[in-house]
């Protein structure tokens, strides 16, 4: 049996918990999301709506900038 396709960009994949609580990212998503050892992950969690694990890096960008945004000071209107 062939290994299940998706469409570009798209991965689906159950994880075990271990003893430890935690739980390996399958190789297939590691690819996609270009994943390597020692990188930081950003775990979201939310009762209602679940948990999202996301790159650090493209989440801390967009962080920043809205941090920078709401430092600066207003434009004033002419």
């Amino acid at each position: 049996m062939s290994p299940m396709q998706f469409p570009k960009g798209k991965f689906l994949s159950t994880v075990k918990v271990g003893e430890k609580g935690q739980i390996v990212i399958p190789k297939g998503a590691r690819d996609l999301f270009q994943i390597q050892p020692g990188d930081t992950l950003l775990l979201l969690a939310d009762e209602d709506q679940g948990i999202a694990i996301v790159r650090t890096d493209g989440y801390l960008n967009f962080a920043n900038s809205i941090l920078d945004a709401m430092r600066k000071p207003p434009e004033q209107e002419e």
